[in-house]
């Protein structure tokens, strides 16, 4: 099927674009000697698992479910982070995943005696308390009163026996500036521990395939630690692995008027793009500009009873007509993962476009999946 074809609404994951990133993490692998793993929680299209795999090095999960996804659908290293572990999870996690990091030293020790027991690496999650978030909270792991990672004041060197590595994440689509500035304040607290370890990890939010992203920082970075503590270095983006590698197109349904010309389309940010909302954010729309920007200005929203169920106001060289369509880009990322069926809204077919002629349609998704997730 051919791109301009696909029925609306629908995801599309573009593979060159998609290859090219993954390219460029893997040069900061082969440069280094580290190991990058695909955070699933920012995309999780099993689809093209297959394609990654042939780059990175695993994957990482924040639940069992992400760990299985990681585990049965791409295959090499399965990491797993959660602030608290199920014990009916345990030990399938046990069975599936290779690391293990805990978020405080009270459920280190409520599973030693299983983790002990089982072939797999564990480390303890850190917080430096070290914030370089602007305008992004809800995203900040270092804010007061964060539940995550453990903080000086909390740390625990009596129970360090049998620990292999630290994680930190505290970055959300920053530069490496921000990484540099971060590993300072984590030395700083816990650097003296990282002598006896075997592995750290750097978490995510590295905005490496950016275009203005300074990979040589990055590099020298990994190289530093690398050479001063003999660890192994892991890194686990999710965005920056599929960073515009992807749209959702959207059609025009009707056209009111209130105040100024508002769109309604049948794709929604409550249910197809949340963080539009929750971040909140503006998405790039192709061949669109800012409000007035340029001749026709509208406000762009969905079919949903939610008013505020609103993705932005956007302008266009020519008048928008009731039937045209319209791409959302970078839409591959917190997207599919997070998407929702509120209101009954159908949720978007995934699509993987190998080039504008070729369009292989992955997965469409019908009244069942809406009706099964309920009782």
């Amino acid at each position: 099927m051919k791109f301009t074809e696909l029925k609306t609404p629908c995801y599309v994951i573009d593979e060159q674009k998609l290859i090219k990133n993954l390219e460029i993490l893997k040069s900061v692998q082969d440069r280094t000697g580290c190991k990058i793993l695909l955070a699933q929680k920012a995309f999780s299209a099993f689809c093209v698992y297959p394609l990654m795999s042939k780059y990175l090095s695993g994957t990482t999960a924040s639940g069992l479910y992400e760990a299985k996804l990681g585990h049965e659908c791409f295959g090499k290293e399965t990491h797993i982070f959660a602030p608290a572990f199920k014990e009916n999870d345990f030990e399938e996690i046990l069975k599936i995943c290779g690391h293990i990091v805990f978020n405080s030293f009270s459920q280190l020790e409520k599973y030693r005696n299983k983790w002990q027991n089982a072939d797999v690496s564990v480390g303890i999650r850190l917080n430096p308390e070290f914030s370089t978030q602007e305008g992004h909270e809800i995203y900040d792991p270092c804010a007061y009163g964060s539940r995550l990672g453990v903080t000086k004041a909390n740390f625990r060197e009596d129970l360090l026996d049998g620990v292999e590595g630290f994680h930190f994440h505290t970055l959300c689509e920053q530069n490496s500036d921000d990484l540099v500035s971060t590993f300072k304040a984590v030395e700083e607290k816990f650097g003296k521990y990282f002598y006896n370890a075997k592995w750290l990890n750097f978490g995510g939010g590295h905005h490496i395939t950016r275009d203005d992203y300074d990979t040589k920082a990055l590099v020298d970075l990994i190289k530093y630690v690398q050479n001063k503590y003999d660890v192994e270095v892991y890194l686990e983006p999710g965005e920056a692995a599929a960073l515009n590698a992807g749209y959702l197109i959207t059609e025009v349904m009707d056209i009111v008027h209130n105040g100024l010309d508002i769109l309604i389309l049948d794709a929604s940010a409550a249910c197809h793009m949340p963080d539009v909302l929750e971040m909140p954010y503006r998405p790039p729309l192709k061949n669109s500009g800012k409000p007035n920007e340029k001749a026709f200005t509208y406000r762009l929203s969905s079919c949903t009873c939610l008013a505020g169920d609103v993705i932005g106001d956007y302008s266009f060289d020519s008048e928008v007509k009731i039937g045209d369509r319209l791409i959302f880009e970078d839409m591959a990322i917190y997207s599919m993962v997070k998407n929702n069926t509120f209101n009954g809204m159908p949720l978007p077919s995934i699509v993987l476009m190998h080039n504008e002629d070729n369009c292989e349609v992955i997965k469409e998704f019908s009244y069942n999946d809406f009706k099964e997730r309920l009782s």
